[in-house]
């Protein structure tokens, strides 16, 4: 019996991934047909466009240049557009089913963890230079994201970059039921906060998205849009979440690995105050993120022909260097 070979692997990753996004339009779609939602079909024309645009060139440099890198940078970033944006409407669907509000519990196992949210708020009140520079590394995602695909590409991290994108489906999708079972407006609402209580920085997020929030739970709001959708999951928390698929993605990466990580250790620590979330919101999401990371190299360095499993997270291309090219 023979294994797949590596391009085999990245093959069968790039299949899944489409199939994955096409699934959740499915879903969104279905919401839309049987349900009171109403796409907004103008907010999905730039994604649209570019991820044609992008899958095209990829066609291009895949057999009339073939520049195997390339390619797949081009196919990485489509899928990444395309995810994101069949993603942010199946939230809005989630949010709809306006299950009872978990705050409560949340804040409570925040105390018994030994966290205290306003401590630090406080603490990035008096620090406001602290506060941006968290801020910063917070409001990074699309750029990390970005960044990802070409440096993967570029450093020939072919399957790491399938491995990435596989866990970022996974992770959303997971982070998504979760969030529809126990689902939580954040800390800014639960708290009723505001700028009194932040004289000296603005957090990111703050209250923004709780108009949408709670119109989707009492049927005011019923348009499910991609391109300005409102990021209105609390637990488990995406942000966290990605921050760790970001470092664990770019981590064996010479020079960019050691940037990568301070970004993203400076992106999860701003996530209670500048995503509005408990820290049990933090703790979930890296969990998520991590069980998720793990559970794609394995299935990928399986399909690429290694009959032994790594032994951790940030060691898939030790595993993968040693498949045939």
């Amino acid at each position: 019996m023979t294994h797949p070979t590596a391009p085999d692997a990245s093959k069968h990753a790039d299949r899944i991934a489409w199939l994955a996004i096409g699934s959740t339009a499915g879903v969104v779609l279905i919401a839309a047909m049987l349900g009171p939602f109403r796409i907004e079909w103008i907010s999905f024309w730039k994604p649209a466009l570019v991820g044609v645009l992008l899958i095209s060139m990829s066609w291009f440099y895949t057999v009339v240049r073939k520049d195997a890198a390339l390619a797949g940078a081009l196919i990485a970033a489509a899928q990444l557009i395309a995810f994101a944006a069949v993603a942010a409407p199946l939230s809005y669907v989630a949010a709809s089913a306006a299950l009872p509000l978990w705050d409560n519990e949340f804040a409570a196992l925040d105390r018994r963890l030994g966290f205290d949210w306003m401590s630090w708020l406080d603490a990035m009140n008096a620090a406001p230079l602290l506060h941006r520079t968290l801020a910063f590394a917070y409001a990074s995602f699309a750029l990390q994201a970005t960044a990802i695909v070409l440096v993967l590409a570029a450093a020939g991290h072919a399957l790491r970059l399938r491995v990435f994108m596989l866990s970022f489906v996974l992770t959303t999708l997971v982070t998504i039921g979760v969030s529809t079972l126990m689902p939580a407006q954040g800390v800014w609402g639960y708290l009723h906060l505001s700028s009194v209580d932040s004289p000296a920085i603005v957090p990111v997020t703050r209250d923004l998205p709780l108009p949408v929030f709670f119109g989707l739970r009492d049927g005011t709001i019923r348009q499910l849009v991609a391109e300005g959708a409102d990021g209105i999951i609390s637990f488990p928390s995406l942000h966290a979440a990605l921050g760790l698929l970001f470092l664990l993605a770019l981590w064996p990466v010479k020079y960019v690995g050691g940037i990568a990580a301070l970004l993203n250790v400076a992106m999860i620590a701003a996530t209670p105050v500048d995503g509005s979330h408990y820290f049990c919101d933090v703790i979930a999401g890296l969990a998520i993120a991590l069980l998720s990371w793990i559970a794609v190299q394995r299935a990928l360095a399986r399909l690429a022909g290694e009959r032994r499993q790594p032994a951790g997270p940030v060691e898939a291309d030790a595993v993968f260097a040693r498949v045939p090219k």
